[in-house]
């Protein structure tokens, strides 16, 4: 990507964009993006010898006698003297939103009865709009001549301090909506409770837009950070599209705000959004950083992933955002030893930082590591026992011991502390399942699909709730939307094909068991996903035997004798785990075996195990399979072939009874053919 001088250039910029990155998201009080841009910022290795201070917009505003405030300046003359004049103000409101007093920061520079007459002037603007039956060429005259009085209404204040009091509105709104609602799980917690400050906020921003619109739509002098509090409200009221758009012009007018990235992050869906949207964002290096998590979160695991997170890192080597990513790029591909080790190294460098810790208990928990679990679940505890992260770690912990209750009690704090914590409401789900309360579990999982549609488990876990209640027509349903979202995943196109056994719609079922093959045969089906109780055995490069079963199985029901025997051959060959078995041609599914994504499709042969391929020794299916076959010899009249199984069968010690039959059953038709 780039050579050692673009890249020694790129450290110098990054440095000044970054410091002020934190200070202007500081200012804003977008906290959580100021985190982001000072981690990134220390990240970058420091040079041995003092350097001559970068260039960063920072400016000092002093007071006679007064030590100096540093804030960032402006560009903008107008701007800055505004900003300059309404100081000491500015600083008061801050310093209510540092104390959580959201309406007392609103109120410094939008008093209530303000804000009230300027939304009034423009909801009776609207309806008389809507009411006079004008051509467009009227309509957009009368606007124009009801600019001047418009403009009356909203306060003369820089944009800074109008982001600062909406978006204390939004907080305001977005603590009443967790006061208004209910208990987690209760009897009245239908999750419908809303912010109720976001049609002011939409309505303010909307005349403010208006006003400064030109001809082209243009906002004239505006900085991005009210676009971005736009597209939120937008996204907040479902007006997606609408809200991308917003969200896109304010990355364009300033991209180092990481809140606006991870808000258009939530709005994709799927890859061809991401791949449509890219071609509209500013080149440089946050939206290449935003292109790798939307990616991860689309659970992309692509050699071209992993290259460009290399490149990254060889820039900020030990950022904790990169090094979470190359964690939970390696889980994605199932490298579960991979992700634990990248993990334990994160923790090893910030060892108090809790965020993405929960994704490591869901790894630990898999691989039922427990020691490592207790560690991390007291770690967590220790350093803030009220993060929803650690109320996540802890309820893994709870869950691996089996004391499913208290799993359940740790969950739903996390979801008291916040309602859009998506770990917590998947993997309580889970606990339901376990507990039998299947209707709890529904609603689980629907939840943390309302918080992000993204989340295959929570699709996966309703396919599994549905097909409990032998609902299969729903379950179907929920098992390709999981298929969907991850179609390199051999576990979720098994539970399609099964639940299309149950179904009787055996040609479809085999299409997409033969898919779960293919799939199988890209990634390394080693432990599983975080479903179930951890644990399992590396097959190595073998099919599984029991797909291989039930494809089997299928035709035969279809009456097709030949492509049955071929399906039980290849499963009893999964013993040896002979390599040759695995021929893509056998199982071909022509148009359906491909992705309608390229990109989500890891190379062939791109996991660990590299070696010969480790058999699966002698196991339930495979011994289904050689009786099968042995009939089917008894059946062809092929006796030596039918005893030759029959006697393997005995020594399997799996169907022995059966076998023992069947070799008496051979022994007399080899005599009475002899005779």
């Amino acid at each position: 990507m780039f050579n050692e001088h673009e890249k020694a250039h790129l450290i110098v910029q990054l440095r000044a964009a970054l410091q002020e990155a934190v200070v202007k998201c500081s200012e804003r009080c977008l906290y959580q993006s100021a985190k982001w841009a000072a981690e990134l910022l220390t990240s970058i290795p420091t040079p041995d010898e003092p350097s001559e201070p970068e260039d960063s917009q920072m400016t000092e505003v002093t007071t006679e006698g007064l030590p100096p405030i540093v804030v960032t300046g402006n560009l903008d003359p107008e701007e800055s003297a505004l900003e300059a004049k309404e100081i000491n103000q500015y600083l008061l409101a801050k310093s209510f939103f540092d104390c959580r007093e959201f309406d007392r920061c609103a109120a410094v520079f939008l008093p209530d009865t303000v804000l009230a007459g300027i939304l009034s002037s423009t909801s009776s603007n609207t309806a008389q709009n809507i009411a006079s039956p004008k051509g467009k060429g009227k309509a957009k005259a009368t606007l124009g001549r009801n600019n001047s009085s418009l403009a009356a209404d909203i306060p003369r204040m820089s944009q800074k301090s109008m982001f600062l009091a909406l978006y204390a509105k939004y907080m305001s709104g977005e603590k009443r909506k967790d006061e208004d609602s209910e208990m987690v799980m209760g009897p009245h917690d239908g999750g419908s409770a809303v912010n109720k400050q976001l049609v002011a906020i939409r309505q303010f921003l909307e005349k403010w837009f208006h006003e400064r619109s030109n001809e082209a739509g243009e906002v004239i002098g505006s900085q991005g950070w009210l676009e971005y509090l736009y597209g939120m409200v937008l996204s907040k009221d479902k007006s997606e599209e609408e809200a991308m758009r917003w969200l896109l012009r304010s990355v364009h007018l300033y991209p180092m705000n990481w809140g606006c990235w991870l808000e258009m992050t939530s709005l994709i869906g799927r890859v061809e959004d991401l791949n449509r949207i890219s071609q509209h964002l500013p080149q440089n290096i946050v939206s290449f950083i935003f292109h790798l998590h939307t990616s991860l979160e689309l659970y992309q695991s692509t050699p071209t992933l992993s290259s460009e997170l290399e490149q990254l890192l060889s820039i900020f080597p030990t950022s904790p955002f990169l090094l979470t990513c190359l964690a939970l790029l390696a889980y994605h591909t199932k490298d579960f030893v991979a992700a634990d080790s990248h993990f334990s190294n994160l923790l090893a460098l910030h060892p108090h930082r809790l965020d993405s810790l929960d994704h490591y208990s869901n790894i630990l928990y898999v691989m039922n590591l427990r020691p490592k679990l207790s560690f991390l679940a007291h770690l967590c505890s220790s350093i803030d026992k009220f993060r929803p992260e650690s109320c996540v770690v802890i309820g893994n912990y709870y869950s691996l011991l089996s004391s499913h209750e208290k799993a359940v009690q740790y969950f739903r704090r996390a979801l008291t502390l916040d309602r859009s914590c998506l770990s917590a409401w998947t993997l309580m789900g889970h606990e339901y399942v376990e507990l039998k309360n299947t209707h709890a579990a529904i609603e689980s999982y629907r939840r943390a699909v309302d918080v992000n549609r993204r989340d295959y488990r929570a699709w996966y876990g309703l396919g599994q709730t549905y097909e409990v209640l032998e609902m299969h027509a729903y379950a179907l349903w929920y098992y390709k939307r999981a298929a969907g979202l991850r179609p390199w995943d051999g576990k979720m196109w098994m539970a399609v094909g099964s639940c299309l056994q149950k179904m009787s719609r055996d040609l479809e079922g085999i299409k997409a068991l033969k898919r779960a093959l293919l799939a199988d045969s890209y990634y390394d089906a080693g432990v599983g996903s975080s479903f179930g109780s951890g644990g399992g055995r590396e097959r190595g490069g073998a099919m599984d035997p029991e797909i291989l079963l039930q494809i089997a199985g299928m035709y035969e029901r279809l009456d097709d004798e030949q492509e049955a025997r071929a399906y039980m051959e290849m499963c009893v060959a999964q013993e040896e785990g002979a390599a040759e078995s695995l021929d893509t041609s056998v199982i071909n599914i022509h148009t359906d075996a491909t992705s309608s994504d390229d990109e989500s499709r890891p190379a062939f042969g791109g996991g660990e195990n590299t070696g010969p391929a480790t058999g699966t020794g002698v196991t339930a299916a495979t011994s289904k399979a050689r009786m099968w076959l042995a009939k089917f010899a008894m059946r062809s009249g092929d006796y030596p072939r039918a005893m030759q199984l029959a006697t393997e069968l005995c020594q399997d010690g799996v169907e022995v009874e059966e076998a023992k039959a069947l070799v008496r059953d051979v022994r007399v038709r080899l005599e009475v053919g002899n005779s």
